[in-house]
């Protein structure tokens, strides 16, 4: 019987035998060695979990940008919300004076949930600026409000038209009639 080799780590043929315990001795020994190739150099077990952290991670950095910048808009939406109907209650009140209405504005901007911190009146227009906060964001808007004929934009970023030469005229229209002075 020297011919047979020696099956699940037994050296010779009768030392392990043909018992049950042989054959358990055998497999723990043949799984051992499995186990140790496979947690080896180069073994790549485990690394699932690994990837799963870092996108969960990543996941969750993103979730907090997208929530900052929301809570960010939110501040800018009451404070515009709020110096709005502030400038519409101080150009509602100008008759009662600017301080009067400058009151209101206020009382209006914090039943908004914001508060005033600027305020003029100068005639029947308002000018208001409102301050709001969420998280630790801070927003300030400022809104104008008053009659349309006198309300005038701050700032035009168009340039002012033109009146176009002879030259650039097709031919046959004439040229618009020159404005004519009336004397008292």
């Amino acid at each position: 019987m020297k011919g047979r080799e020696s099956v699940g780590g037994c050296g010779r043929v009768g030392e392990c035998g043909s018992t049950r315990a042989g054959r358990v001795r055998g497999l723990r020994s043949w799984l051992t060695t499995v186990n140790a190739r496979a947690q080896g150099a180069g073994s790549d077990r485990g690394s699932a979990t690994v990837w799963v952290v870092c996108v969960i991670g990543a996941l969750c950095a993103v979730f907090g940008v997208l929530l900052a910048q929301g809570e960010a808009v939110l501040a800018r939406h009451r404070a515009a919300g709020a110096a709005d109907l502030a400038a519409l209650a101080a150009a509602d009140h100008w008759t009662e004076g600017g301080e009067a209405a400058c009151a209101m504005a206020g009382r209006v901007a914090e039943a908004q949930g914001s508060r005033l911190l600027r305020c003029a009146v100068v005639g029947e227009i308002s000018d208001v600026t409102a301050a709001s906060a969420a998280g630790p964001f801070t927003a300030e808007v400022r809104a104008r409000a008053g009659p349309a004929e006198s309300v005038t934009p701050m700032v035009s970023l168009a340039p002012p038209p033109r009146s176009p030469s002879p030259a650039a005229r097709p031919p046959g229209r004439p040229s618009p009639p020159a404005p004519h002075a009336t004397a008292p």
